[in-house]
């Protein structure tokens, strides 16, 4: 039988116990309190300590002076018989420590991610997360429950696809994982709702709403865009349309179930402006008539139209330009528009904005703000001035850039 055999006696347990905790601390120890100790207990540590009277039954012990004793009676130091009867001395401090610099990594890494960055409205869903802890308390699994759920948030607005099929697509195959009720599902919507401005959806009715305003599963015929100017070259029957009514100052209204299959259509060459409210089309319009410039409405919040026919202009070659509401939610269409279709701002500073306050010295409260990555100076001088301005307001200047072709 080896020494720490020896000292690992039933009566002494409580102290080996309590020796091992206090070690696992991470911290200096210099007493342990030990107990309950029964008669044996008392007996045995006043054996141990050479002590000529009982302890108490809960005695605080000077660790050095328990170090001595145990180091006389067996050779080792009481580190290694407590690691010997009870197991390997952790380091809780250390632990925490390390957990602690995995989650800040975590959360860091989300807040820095290009999908959050390029729609800072989602600081907002990655400040939900945060607070309410790791999925599971492991950082692995939240991190890559996270990467599947920005893989889906890159992805979004999808092009109508249903929801099965863009889980497949998108998600190794599995069709079901976005079913409702999922974790990942649930974490989506939860940045969805952030992102628009919404409540968080309860009802599987709201939930499916929320889908289809991210564009899956949208109707192919009631997801349309309207556009003016649009002089595209081919003989598809897209192309068609949008010539014929470019060229007679009409607007065009196109399809998501048209701009899927265009049929022969390249997009006019040079710039495209984009503006968030029909109004300015129909100012433009009776402004330019059939001499108007090629300008796309995304008539608030793009749908699937919007972002397939945007990102087929880009495509053919079209720089695109976009002008928005300066208010809340305004700048986060405006951040959406951009980060969907590579569109750059185009009067969206926040020079811009206070030069365009003054025109609207009473107006309405721009609401609830985020930042916008084009100009962090922007939401600084609305969460200032407290005015929103409407893009009617500033539509002469708008139509004077469309007449001379100047982008800022």
């Amino acid at each position: 039988m080896t020494d720490h055999h020896r000292l690992d006696l039933p009566e002494l347990r409580p102290l080996w116990s309590a020796v091992h905790d206090r070690l696992s601390t991470g911290r200096p120890v210099s007493r342990v309190r030990s107990g309950p100790l029964d008669d044996a207990g008392r007996e045995a540590l006043a054996d141990l300590l050479g002590l000529d009277r009982l302890p108490g039954t809960e005695p605080t012990i000077p660790l050095a002076g328990l170090d001595g004793a145990v180091l006389e009676a067996c050779g080792r130091p009481v580190r290694d018989v407590v690691t010997a009867i009870l197991g390997p001395i952790h380091d809780r401090a250390a632990e925490r420590e390390r957990k602690a610099g995995q989650r800040d990594a975590l959360w860091g890494w989300l807040a820095g991610h290009e999908v959050v960055t390029a729609q800072p409205a989602l600081l907002e869903w990655v400040g939900h997360l945060r607070a309410n802890g790791l999925i599971d308390g492991s950082p692995d699994r939240t991190r890559g429950l996270l990467t599947a759920a920005l893989t889906v948030l890159a992805a979004l607005p999808a092009d109508g696809e249903p929801l099965p099929v863009l889980s497949a697509r998108l998600l190794d195959g599995d069709s079901h994982a976005l079913d409702d009720g999922t974790r990942l599902s649930s974490l989506i919507l939860r940045a969805l709702a952030a992102q628009y401005g919404t409540d968080v959806p309860d009802a599987a009715e709201e939930r499916r709403a929320l889908w289809s305003r991210a564009g899956v599963a949208d109707d192919e015929l009631s997801s349309g865009v309207l556009a003016v100017g649009l002089r595209a070259e081919g003989e598809g029957p897209v192309a068609t349309i949008s010539r014929v009514c470019a060229r007679a100052g009409h607007p065009v209204s196109l399809t998501l179930a048209q701009l899927r299959t265009p049929g022969d259509f390249t997009g006019p060459a040079g710039p495209v402006h984009i503006t968030e409210n029909p109004s300015v089309l129909a100012l433009a319009l009776r402004r330019f008539g059939h001499h108007c410039p090629p300008l796309v409405c995304t008539s608030g919040w793009p749908n699937t139209a919007v972002i397939h026919l945007l990102r087929r202009l880009a495509d053919d070659g079209a720089s695109l330009y976009y002008h928005g509401d300066f208010d809340g939610e305004g700048v986060r269409i405006a951040a959406h528009v951009i980060a969907k279709t590579g569109a750059v701002p185009w009067r969206m500073s926040a020079d811009d904005y206070r030069a365009a306050v003054p025109r609207v010295p009473s107006g309405p409260d721009p609401g609830r703000l985020t930042p916008a990555p084009w100009d962090r100076a922007l939401v600084d001088s609305m969460a200032e001035l407290r005015t929103a301005v409407v893009e009617e307001v500033v539509a002469d200047l708008l139509l004077d850039d469309l007449a001379d072709h100047r982008h800022r």
